[in-house]
C-alpha cells in the first residue's frame, strides 16, 4: 500500500503543465480535461513486538480534498487512546476519544491537604503583616557576610575610580587631537 501511495504521488507530479518551458507551444492552447477524483482508503496495524498490535491507523479520502480517519495507540498506562479526524475546505478537525482521565485533576492526600492548609495560613499571616506595614523578619548579616560586603564595595569603588581615570584620559586625548588636527573638507562636487 505504501508503494502504491508513492507511485500515485510520483505519477501525479508528472501530469503538470510544462508548455511555458517550450517556446513552440506558447501560441498553441490545448485543454486537458481534469482527471476524475482519485479516492483512496488505507488502514494498517503495527506493534513493537511480533504478534502484538499497539497502534492502528485508517484513513480515506474522496479525491476532492475531504479526508476522514482515525488512529489509536496504547499509552504507557496500557490504555487505548483514539484520535478521530477530518480534513475539508474548512481545515483540520480532530476529536480525542477516551482521554477523559488525562485532564482529570489528581485528588490530594491527607498530607497534601494539611500542607496546603499550613501554607495558606502562613501566606495569610505574611499578607496581613505586609498590609499593616509591619517590618519583615529580614535576616541579619553574619560577620563574614559583612566583611565580604565591605570588600565588595571597596573593589567596586576602586574599579569605578580606574574607569573614571581612563575615561578622563581618553577625553583629554580626543580634545588634544581635535585641537591639533586640520578639518578635511571633502566635497564630492568639487572638481580638481
Amino acid at each position: 500500500m505504501k508503494n502504491l501511495m508513492i507511485a500515485i504521488v510520483l505519477i501525479h507530479s508528472c501530469l503538470g503543465d510544462v508548455s511555458h518551458i517550450l517556446p513552440e507551444y506558447l501560441t498553441t492552447t490545448t485543454t486537458t480535461p481534469q482527471p476524475p477524483p482519485r479516492p483512496y482508503s488505507f488502514q494498517y496495524q503495527a506493534g513493537r513486538h511480533p504478534g502484538n498490535v499497539d497502534r492502528v491507523h485508517e484513513e480515506s479520502g474522496d479525491g476532492s480534498g475531504h479526508v476522514r480517519g482515525s488512529y489509536s495507540f496504547i499509552d504507557p498506562k496500557q490504555k487505548v487512546r483514539t484520535v478521530q479526524y477530518a480534513a475539508d475546505e474548512n481545515g483540520f478537525h480532530a476529536s480525542l476519544i477516551n482521554y477523559e482521565d488525562t485532564v482529570a485533576q489528581p485528588v490530594d492526600s491527607k498530607a497534601v491537604k494539611l500542607a496546603k492548609e499550613k501554607h495558606f495560613q502562613l501566606y495569610q499571616k505574611i499578607a496581613e503583616a505586609n498590609a499593616h506595614g509591619a517590618p519583615g523578619n529580614l535576616p541579619r548579616d553574619s560577620a563574614s557576610v559583612g566583611r565580604a560586603k565591605d570588600r565588595h564595595i571597596q573593589l567596586y569603588q576602586k574599579i569605578a575610580e580606574e574607569h573614571a581615570a581612563i575615561a578622563a584620559q581618553r577625553e583629554a586625548e580626543r580634545l588634544s587631537y581635535e585641537a591639533t588636527s586640520v578639518v578635511n573638507d571633502v566635497n564630492p562636487d568639487h572638481a580638481y
